[in-house]
């Protein structure tokens, strides 16, 4: 028998910022958390599918993707084996006067398990 695929069956989105610090790393996690709130995964519980077989991939867009730390982004995710990558994107908002850069990151979070095909269908 050959081994399932994996597929992806959550893909979220979410904004997060930093408006004081310039911390594109907070700014990063924000976005994760933004995206976590707006799912469920109620279909594990569902379908009888283990958390631990989950991948969650997990792209952040920021202007310096350089500066975000994406083990610590990856460590507060609460389920699945993560892998986050940090890409160009995202927003910096400049206060000429003030001096400062408030930092906007955009997350796409991708959940992904093991399906053989067939496994399942829709009654």
């Amino acid at each position: 028998m050959t081994a399932p695929a994996m597929r992806r069956i959550i893909l979220e989105m979410g904004t997060g910022n930093d408006l004081y610090g310039g911390d594109y790393t907070k700014a990063a996690n924000r976005a994760v958390q933004d995206a976590l709130h707006h799912s469920s995964l109620l279909l594990f519980r569902s379908l009888d599918l283990n958390h631990e077989d989950m991948e969650v991939r997990v792209t952040i867009g920021v202007q310096h993707p350089e500066r975000v730390d994406t083990d610590a982004v990856a460590a507060t995710l609460p389920r699945g084996v993560a892998t986050v990558t940090a890409r160009k994107g995202g927003l910096n908002v400049e206060h000429l006067t003030l001096g400062q850069t408030n930092i906007v990151a955009t997350a796409a979070v991708e959940a992904w398990v093991p399906i053989r095909a067939g496994q399942f269908r829709l009654s």
